[in-house]
């Protein structure tokens, strides 16, 4: 494609991330010094080529998939970051009394607020994860939480309903077992360990075994698949003027509460660079971009993604996770 529609691509794009309103050819002629004429033919042929689409209650034009698609592979530059926005990432990797993973929880919250977007952290467990404790924490007389640490720090929780008449002492009393017999095993053998050796004790000590083994095992086993999803701003995408209508809206909120749809964002076979996925390349919402970065730390490997409209400030977007990815490699060689 030719300079001359590089530019304009590249401006009606920038134009509609900033406005929302579809780019006519008037709005273009004094920027580009050109004829209306000549502006509504370079259009018509960025049209044909499947890079703009015409909005059915205007004149002007806006971006498809595939013209969004070719922006950010060819026309793109990813944007510096504000000395505001820096600072504020900055002083949290800065905090000493922050492990990693925490700074850059703290940090995607930070992506989340400066952008208006919605930022997820999706972890999964190393195999050389070991099991060092699981506590059962009462919330009252039917509800408990389930909290499984391992060795390198990792830690989550699972909250329960109990059915009625179980004993939360007997809950305990399986926890005291599990501490004494299975700390120390690797968590991709927790599941099988506790199936075979574990819950025959358990059934010997504990009058309400199947209730109480049921679940441990459904704790431990969740825990062993190795997914801990932090989802930010949730609510942010949907004050996007996109998103007015009633069901896309509740569509989308049922997938950010939904691990399966949420898993997506990770592309196993995907290398460290930055990826942005637009539309339907994303497997989790068609109405969606996302942009992701996957990362390591202490064996652990890591995705941090921002999900927004197709319409997203990629240049923005991706100058923070540029920002974010850098200093994640300088405190990893501190």
């Amino acid at each position: 494609m030719d300079e001359r529609k590089n530019n304009l691509l590249k401006e009606i794009v920038e134009t509609y991330i900033k406005t929302v309103k579809p780019v006519g050819s008037k709005s273009l002629c004094d920027k580009f010094n050109l004829s209306s004429a000549t502006i509504r033919n370079e259009m018509a042929d960025l049209e044909e080529l499947g890079l703009l689409e015409k909005n059915h209650i205007s004149s002007g034009r806006v971006p498809s998939e595939a013209g969004y698609r070719y922006y950010v592979e060819n026309l793109m530059e990813p944007e510096k970051l504000t000395g505001k926005d820096m600072l504020q990432l900055q002083k949290i990797f800065s905090n000493n009394e922050l492990n990693l993973s925490d700074a850059i929880n703290r940090c995607m919250e930070i992506i989340s607020e400066l952008t208006n977007y919605t930022s997820v952290v999706l972890g999964k467990s190393s195999l050389d994860n070991h099991l060092l404790q699981v506590n059962i924490i009462a919330l009252n007389k039917t509800q408990v939480v389930a909290v499984i640490c391992t060795d390198k720090g990792h830690v989550e929780n699972k909250q329960f309903t109990l059915p009625n008449n179980t004993d939360i002492n007997e809950l305990i009393k399986a926890s005291e077992i599990i501490n004494k017999l299975l700390v120390g095993t690797p968590i991709n053998e927790v599941s099988k360990k506790l199936e075979l050796e574990i819950k025959p004790i358990i059934k010997k000590s504990i009058y309400q075994y199947e209730t109480v083994y049921n679940i441990f095992y459904d704790a431990l086993t969740d825990f062993a698949k190795g997914s801990s999803i932090h989802v930010n701003g949730r609510s942010n995408i949907f004050d996007q003027p996109e998103y007015d209508d009633a069901e896309e809206i509740k569509k989308i909120a049922k997938k950010f509460e939904n691990s399966t749809y949420l898993d997506k964002l990770d592309k196993p076979n995907d290398d460290e660079e930055i990826k942005i996925y637009i539309g339907k390349e994303t497997e989790f919402d068609p109405n969606v971009t996302i942009i992701r970065k996957k990362y390591n730390v202490d064996g652990e490997e890591k995705t941090i993604a921002v999900i927004g409209p197709k319409r997203m400030d990629y240049q923005r977007i991706v100058g923070l996770l540029e920002f974010v990815n850098d200093s994640i490699d300088k405190k990893k060689g501190e």
